[in-house]
């Protein structure tokens, strides 16, 4: 077994290690470090780490829904996104992993191999402390997940007034490095108001510009989705997470 390719043996491992044995996140400073820290004092968090076009990602989360998607490396694509994907394979989870864990990986799993494919599967459950407040990063956050749809873009500025405060571009900005669940939740489609991609947290201009070739996007022309400011709030249903912390185990 130790003689396998690391690649090899990081590919869909599942880990299950208290969550001080993991380096804190460096995105979102230290008030992101001390929500998962809180979080973790409430809920049994798990890991799964998947092998994805973009190099390594980890999901963590726990039986009350998804915590995070991380980029584990900052790898920079070496494929074609218009390439026909090789099919991945199907991941069950083995006994333990939690089923928002499994939905997440299932989810991802049909992204890379064809993005349109998503929008009938269900989504995981959230459990990410941003998505347990009322906040203006929430409110964004839950905009973007049911507006802006497979091979739409958006812009800060449209995407600001679509939370309620057209005059908040630059908070839309913050409120996309904030979000846990990249890809989940589309942030790779919110554009400059000219059209340049701006910029990327989840890893840098190059995987937002694979991404958005990976959908058929074009880039370089200004956001042009019709989207209307009397959209109504996203409804509970979607917000399939519990205010309530989960039970130590």
């Amino acid at each position: 077994m130790w003689g396998l390719p690391v690649a090899h043996l990081l590919k869909r491992v599942p880990i299950f290690l208290p969550w001080s044995c993991w380096p804190s996140y460096s995105e979102g400073g230290s008030w992101w470090s001390l929500e998962l820290g809180r979080m973790a004092e409430t809920c049994k968090v798990k890991y799964t780490v998947l092998d994805s076009p973009l190099g390594k990602m980890e999901l963590s989360g726990c039986e009350r829904g998804l915590h995070g998607i991380r980029f584990l490396s900052g790898k920079t694509p070496n494929t074609d996104p218009t390439e026909a994907p090789a099919t991945p394979e199907v991941l069950g989870g083995p006994e333990g992993v939690p089923e928002p864990l499994v939905q997440c990986t299932a989810w991802l799993e049909a992204y890379f191999r064809e993005p349109a494919a998503t929008e009938g599967l269900p989504l995981p459950a959230l459990h990410h402390p941003v998505f347990q407040q009322d906040s203006f990063t929430r409110q964004v956050l839950w905009k973007l997940l049911k507006v802006v749809k497979f091979g739409e873009m958006v812009s800060y500025q449209q995407l600001a007034a679509l939370a309620g405060n057209p005059k908040a571009a630059r908070a839309v900005g913050g409120a996309m490095r904030s979000n846990p669940v990249p890809i989940l939740i589309p942030c790779h489609r919110v554009v400059r108001s000219d059209g340049t991609i701006g910029n990327y947290s989840g890893g840098g201009q190059a995987v937002k510009e694979w991404l958005l070739a990976h959908e058929g996007i074009p880039t370089g022309q200004p956001a042009s989705k019709n989207l209307s400011l009397t959209e109504t709030l996203l409804n509970p249903s979607f917000e399939s997470t519990s205010s309530k912390p989960c039970g130590r185990n």
